[in-house]
């Protein structure tokens, strides 16, 4: 029978490979985490335009059945069907509607949660599609 002879190498990292390892992930997080939050807060906006849309689309009809954008026939306030983005979870943008009787509307996407400092601030589009930002509406509505 042989004997077995223990090898003097031991297996494993060292403590300067380990740190080598924890820098690199640490600079690709730093260079990566800042992209992702930007694709997030563009996201957002893109949900909360989304859905000023869809609410001037319903005011559009509810003034074509009303004749009237404040209230029914019957005087009841108007209520929009979505009052904010995204639909279900934490609001990021609060939706807001000033409803002049006949004349005018203007809705409001206004930021909430995450994206209360947002550059681009409350979005606003009116009955006549006239679109709104806190920051420059260019940038803000084409992002």
């Amino acid at each position: 029978m042989r004997k077995k002879v223990k090898s003097d190498k031991q297996m494993g990292f060292t403590l300067i490979e380990l740190l080598i390892a924890i820098v690199i992930v640490s600079i690709l997080t730093a260079v990566a985490l800042p992209s992702y939050q930007n694709y997030v807060r563009q996201s957002n906006r893109a949900a909360a335009k989304a859905i000023l849309y869809e609410n001037a689309q319903f005011m559009e009809q509810f003034y074509t059945e009303n004749s009237r954008y404040d209230q029914t026939v019957g005087g009841a306030a108007v209520v929009l069907p979505i009052l904010q983005s995204p639909r279900a979870g934490i609001a990021q943008y609060n939706i807001s509607l000033q409803a002049v009787a006949n004349a005018a509307f203007t809705l409001q996407a206004i930021p909430a949660g995450t994206m209360a400092g947002d550059v681009c601030g409350t979005y606003t589009l009116t009955n006549t599609g006239v679109q709104g930002a806190g920051g420059t509406v260019a940038d803000c509505w084409n992002r």
